[in-house]
């Protein structure tokens, strides 16, 4: 089965130009798993016969979505579904938003979840009095089978109506209670795993990883959620658009 089979064909009576029609029908396939990770797509010149097409639609569908971080493009082997997750940094999503948008599936794998009171630390980042009650949600990320990250959140107890709300997404509970971060400060750092973290995302002791601490606050400012998220460095980039400020 041909992919213009597989996804549809494209529409020239629809206003939307075709090369947007058909990097959306690409990212719909990407997102449902018809071009899994690694897949490699027909070369230009044969998608443009397929979808009859001009090479330039083509090829502009096709830098958009290599833009996305949805596709890579190896020299001389040619343009395949990314293994590699692209995060954009200057974005507020969620681990499990950014892995369904890319077509993985995300799933978690709980180490702890508890009822507490802030730590020294916690209060600081929070911006809360001692002994604040907060519950805490530490475990794997997955996406697909892969881990991706091991992750350590602290949430204002008074943000979620219990331990039990978060299910499989964090930022999904804190929406679901009128409480999703409206705005955050991400920190990255690179660093080396320690033994327990090399264990649980299946790498080695030392190997190299990347920390992002986010701070995230409601619309009137307030502080609700600290996350500590160690992600491999093999398998995750994180970009930001910068622009020259006016």
């Amino acid at each position: 089965m041909t992919l213009s089979q597989t996804i549809g064909k494209l529409d020239e009576s629809n206003s939307l130009p075709l090369y947007q029609q058909l990097q959306r029908a690409l990212r719909h396939a990407i997102e449902n798993r018809v071009l899994g990770p690694d897949d490699a797509l027909p070369p230009e010149r044969d998608l443009a016969n397929e979808f009859k097409v001009s090479r330039i639609t083509v090829r502009k569908a096709i830098d958009g979505l290599v833009s996305e971080g949805l596709l890579i493009r190896r020299q001389g082997s040619g343009t395949f579904v990314s293994t590699r997750v692209e995060k954009n940094f200057s974005k507020l999503t969620s681990f499990s938003e950014d892995m369904r948008a890319r077509g993985r599936t995300p799933r978690s794998t709980w180490l702890k979840r508890s009822i507490g009171s802030v730590t020294p630390e916690e209060a600081l980042a929070l911006r809360s009095s001692p002994g604040t009650p907060v519950y805490r949600f530490h475990r794997i990320r997955f996406a697909d089978e892969s881990p991706m990250c091991v992750e350590y959140a602290t949430v204002l107890a008074s943000c979620l109506p219990s331990l039990d709300a978060v299910e499989s997404s964090l930022y999904e509970a804190l929406e679901r209670s009128g409480n999703r971060p409206a705005r955050a400060l991400q920190r990255l750092r690179a660093v080396l795993f320690t033994t327990e973290q090399a264990e649980l995302l299946h790498a080695k002791e030392r190997d190299a990883g990347l920390l992002v601490e986010r701070l995230g606050f409601l619309k009137d400012g307030r502080a609700v959620e600290f996350t500590q998220s160690y992600f491999r460095g093999d398998t995750y980039d994180f970009v930001a658009e910068l622009s020259v400020s006016s």
